[in-house]
């Protein structure tokens, strides 16, 4: 019997701008049918990812108010992102196939963070996070790059659900080469714009 061959990752789309890959098509997807374009298609990788390193943020914020405050602190925003960074992932994972590319990471820039960190602040308002500001502040600067990032490597295959992507173990086993492309993806595209200038 033949081994199954393995599973390639998934090729970064080339496709033209067109209406059907629009920001404006896209989002309109998302807020005509919720249930099945957001709710249905939960990207459990980005719920897990998400809540393991926010767990470390809040936990190395809040130690400095004692070990009960940030254990709190850290079962408190675990709890929120669990149950809701799967949906932001979800956005991101659809928000991925927008033309130009660059629609679509700015739309990711900016509609996920502002959702993101306003119903952060309120939960740990809410709960009395001693080192609210500081927990805040790092996480906001941590979204902003993580975002792109997820939206990046999602372009690229990974991070992916609802049968479009391979398994979590492949995705992490793929993430250093990633990484290293986004790292370097701002440097290269400087260094292309100067060539053309010269």
């Amino acid at each position: 019997m033949q081994p199954s061959p393995a599973r390639q990752p998934h090729p970064v789309p080339s496709v033209e701008a067109d209406s059907s890959t629009s920001i404006r098509r896209i989002l309109g997807e998302l807020a005509s049918d919720p249930y099945n374009q957001i709710f249905r298609r939960w990207n459990w990788k980005s719920a897990v990812m998400s809540a393991l390193i926010r767990a470390i943020i809040f936990f190395s914020t809040n130690i400095v108010a004692g070990l009960h405050a940030a254990l709190a602190a850290v079962a408190a925003d675990t709890a929120y992102r669990l149950t809701t960074a799967g949906f932001y992932g979800t956005v991101t994972q659809t928000l991925r196939r927008a033309e130009p590319a660059w629609h679509g990471a700015l739309a990711t820039m900016l509609i996920l963070p502002l959702l993101n960190h306003s119903l952060e602040f309120l939960l740990h308002w809410a709960r009395g996070t001693p080192k609210l500001r500081n927990s805040i502040i790092v996480s906001v600067c941590f979204t902003a790059v993580s975002t792109l990032f997820n939206w990046y490597a999602m372009r690229r295959g990974a991070l992916l659900v609802s049968g479009e992507g391979d398994s979590l173990a492949r995705d992490m086993a793929r993430m250093p080469t990633i990484l290293a492309g986004f790292v370097s993806a701002g440097p290269r595209a400087l260094w292309r714009a100067a060539n053309k200038r010269g």
